[in-house]
């Protein structure tokens, strides 16, 4: 067994936005490092999707577990003290859900701890400050297990109890400047001496094309792909209100989304089903669900634009792949995106929930080549130089095994 063995953990792994994971497994893999795979619980069926998801099932070990012994060996061991320090720091509603999700975790962690220590494993490093980071730092307290994390959003969006969770992790890594400015506010006390800033990235030589680019000529449909899972925050609805406005001033337009919705195909997706009869455009709106990484490849290859309108973004992936692809990228204002598209010059942005907006700047592309030419090469010059997956890596490699 190689001497760099670490568990990495994935909150419901291989999901339909998890390629960045298997990629960045895949580049420490490449580098002598060995991945051991952890996670909560395996995704529903309709979000997996890739032609790599039936491996990296076989080689994820799931935690979830209502194992009564478990709990019983964990709870002596557990640290009340800070547990309840913790709780008694939140409003009264927070702190019952922070102690329900330490009761919740605490089989988890044992198991977490257990499997770790019979395969000689000392370090975890969860890519999630949600209920996977809490399992860690558990693990950590009981068993003495040494853990980091990831911060990949905002930290409302991962529960209660992050200053426990974060008290003594090793290093938290960020994947934007703009989350990383808010964590003195947030955590105070709390941080760890080490917050490297690593966004998260593509691999530049699988995203990228066979043949050139080749903008739209004039009065051809514009043929547009977007991808990012089924729900409200991804501004889905707003796109389709601006394919709506474009095609009412005479440009033809076509649009394929990729993803699907949280519920694996039985939620958000038919409020969009309705949005699209609502708004009459069942012949140029067209829902694909969850594909795969090749698939999405080939969309973005076979499309004059990529555009994804989300209300908030930390940094998103799917547009690095379409910039890797050499595909002009409009993207919102939100978040971190601005972090890596630069308007007009790599990218174009927009106000999150403008379809007004969205609709003007897809008419841009539509009507000047020369625009879609320049956004096609120096998107990809972007990517190349500073979001390939090994540089995620090459991080991990150098914080969990400082020299």
């Amino acid at each position: 067994m190689p001497d760099k063995t670490f568990a990495y953990m994935v909150p419901q792994f291989p999901g339909q936005t998890h390629i960045f994971f298997w990629r960045e497994i895949t580049a420490l893999e490449a580098r002598g490092v060995r991945p051991v795979l952890y996670s909560t619980t395996p995704p529903p069926a309709g979000l997996i999707s890739h032609r790599w998801s039936d491996q990296a099932i076989r080689r994820t070990t799931y935690l979830a577990t209502r194992n009564p012994a478990l709990l019983l060996a964990i709870l002596p061991r557990l640290p009340w003290a800070a547990i309840m320090a913790e709780a008694r720091s939140l409003p009264r509603a927070q702190a019952r859900a922070f102690l329900r999700d330490v009761i919740i975790s605490a089989p988890a962690a044992e198991k977490l701890a257990r499997d770790c220590a019979a395969r000689g494993i000392t370090h975890v490093h969860a890519h999630s400050c949600g209920r996977a980071a809490l399992i860690a730092a558990l693990a950590h307290h009981a068993r003495g297990l040494t853990y980091s994390l990831t911060l990949h959003g905002h930290l409302s969006d991962y529960g209660v109890g992050q200053r426990f969770k974060w008290r003594h992790a090793a290093f938290v890594s960020v994947i934007t400047q703009a989350l990383l400015d808010l964590l003195p506010e947030q955590m105070g006390d709390a941080l760890p001496a080490r917050l490297p800033l690593q966004p998260m990235g593509v691999d530049t030589d699988a995203f990228c094309r066979d043949t050139p680019y080749v903008p739209p000529a004039p009065g051809e449909a514009l043929r547009l792909f977007s991808c990012g899972r089924l729900n409200m925050v991804k501004g889905h609805q707003d796109l389709m209100q601006a394919v709506r406005l474009m095609l009412d001033r005479g440009q033809p337009v076509t649009l394929d989304i990729a993803g699907e919705d949280d519920a694996g195909g039985s939620g958000y997706r038919e409020v969009l089903e309705a949005r699209i009869a609502e708004l009459g455009l069942q012949d140029h709106v067209h829902l694909l669900g969850a594909i795969s990484a090749e698939a999405v490849r080939n969309h973005l290859t076979a499309a004059h634009a990529f555009v994804l309108a989300s209300w908030s973004e930390p940094l998103g992936v799917a547009y690095m792949e379409a910039m890797s692809c050499e595909v002009p990228t409009i993207g919102t204002s939100a978040g971190g995106v601005p972090e890596l598209i630069t308007d007009g010059q790599d990218g174009i942005l927009v106000p999150p929930q403008d379809p007004p907006a969205l609709a003007e700047a897809l008419m841009r592309l539509a009507t000047d080549p020369d625009l879609a030419m320049k956004l096609s090469r120096q998107g990809r010059a972007r990517v190349v130089a500073g979001f390939d997956s090994s540089l995620g890596a090459e991080m991990l490699i150098r914080e969990i095994w400082p020299a």
